[in-house]
């Protein structure tokens, strides 16, 4: 956790109001860091509903195939988060400390083990001692309240230099519900259809499959359309849990993500996802300029998110803009070897709506000093016409400076 708040940092952070059925709580376990919050417990209500999205990378963590399997009974009781050790690449410890956890969790909330959900975030393959734990969850279940959000959001950041909290409220049926959500993440992001770690939470009536089609395809041009530096993590985790209270004030209970009752909600629940994910790219480590790039004209919407992430992972282009020079020849290059339908000639660039590159070369009205003195702003807009058809896409990235090697280079020491 940096002592320096990112420049992007939002200049102002919610008010997050309390969910019923939710109870948070977070203590120094001394996992790895010393005198900060390393652990957070939530704890739910009996019924909460649960969902979860997960990386798809081949070498996962502990507690992520914990989740996968747990996450077919459809209901959580409580869920334990660990910041300063990821529980990743530790064998049958990694497994061990996963299935401690979760029975000292269960004693201390009183449910079964299958309703207790894990997520660790740190550094990988140190063994996570649970035994940790063992004392501290049985003083956070007692002293668990519902909620200071933001507390939670700061037990789970790492190298994070601010906490990432979002909220939503919005009608369903006749009752007003709530919608809060926090996560954690700013190096090794490359989501694949999860994030870092995110945790979604709210008092709508929602079915455990209807939750988890929601949680799927709200993801996908959210979290999946940010990238920090193309790196997929062993953790990536988000979890979405539905306490249902809000059945008690008239709120429907959902079955089907396809219930038209749901049209608000799902828009205020993809608007909480798409908060916190442009949060992830505000803090990227070392970040001082936030990027937007959207490529339309495409062959499909797919192609376009192909060509517009082979950019926005692009070292060059990233340093480029770190360095506030809108080298375009950088852009054509990450556009040529995304492996995607492109023609040069028809191939048009602009920085913050100023055309640099208009059908494949430098365009005509081009002003270095104008389009250098957009490049100072904080927030950089690329985009890219292709002309080949009506496929767009926009994702979310970050420069690339020399604080991220600094950052990166000392990580475990």
């Amino acid at each position: 956790m940096s002592s320096s708040v990112s420049p992007l940092a939002p200049k102002t952070v919610p008010d997050m109001p309390t969910i019923a059925g939710i109870r948070l709580a977070t203590a120094e376990a001394g996992i790895r860091y010393k005198n900060r919050t390393d652990v957070l417990l939530a704890v739910m209500d009996k019924g909460t509903a649960v969902a979860g999205v997960f990386t798809k990378s081949k070498c996962p963590s502990a507690p992520v195939e914990w989740c996968r399997a747990k996450l077919k009974g459809g209901k959580a009781r409580a869920l334990v988060v660990n910041s300063g050790n990821a529980n990743a690449f530790t064998g049958k410890t990694g497994r061990a400390s996963t299935a401690l956890t979760a029975k000292i969790a269960a004693k201390a909330v009183g449910c079964s083990e299958g309703e207790i959900f894990l997520a660790s975030t740190g550094v990988i393959g140190e063994p996570l001692d649970a035994t940790k734990f063992d004392g501290v969850l049985g003083r956070l279940a007692e002293a668990a309240e519902p909620g200071d959000y933001l507390a939670a959001a700061k037990a789970i950041m790492t190298t994070d230099t601010f906490p990432k909290v979002a909220t939503a409220t919005v009608k369903l049926g006749k009752a007003k519900v709530t919608i809060n959500g926090m996560a954690k993440g700013a190096g090794m992001i490359a989501p694949d259809m999860a994030t870092m770690l995110s945790f979604i939470f709210t008092d709508a009536p929602i079915a455990p499959a209807a939750l988890q089609a929601l949680l799927k395809n709200g993801v996908e041009d959210t979290f999946n359309a940010v990238t920090i530096d193309g790196d997929t993590s062993t953790s990536d985790t988000l979890l979405a849990f539905a306490t249902g209270a809000a059945a008690e004030h008239g709120a429907p209970k959902i079955s089907r993500a396809s219930d038209p009752r749901l049209k608000a909600f799902v828009k205020a629940f993809n608007q909480v996802l798409a908060n916190l994910s442009e949060q992830v790219a505000r803090d990227g480590e070392g970040a001082r300029k936030l990027v937007e790039i959207t490529v339309e004209g495409a062959k499909t919407k797919t192609s376009a998110r192909k060509i517009a992430m082979s950019i926005a992972n692009s070292p060059l282009v990233k340093t480029a803009i770190a360095g506030e020079d809108a080298n375009w020849g950088r852009v054509v290059m990450a556009v040529g070897k995304a492996g995607e339908p492109a023609d040069r000639d028809k191939l048009s660039i602009s920085f913050n709506g100023i055309r640099v590159a208009k059908s494949g070369a430098r365009d005509p009205d081009y002003d270095e000093a104008q389009v250098s003195e957009a490049m100072k702003a904080p927030e950089i807009a690329i985009k890219v016409s292709l002309g080949l058809g009506k496929g767009r896409d926009r994702v979310l990235t970050c420069d690339l400076t020399k604080e991220y090697v600094a950052i990166n280079g000392d990580y475990r020491s």
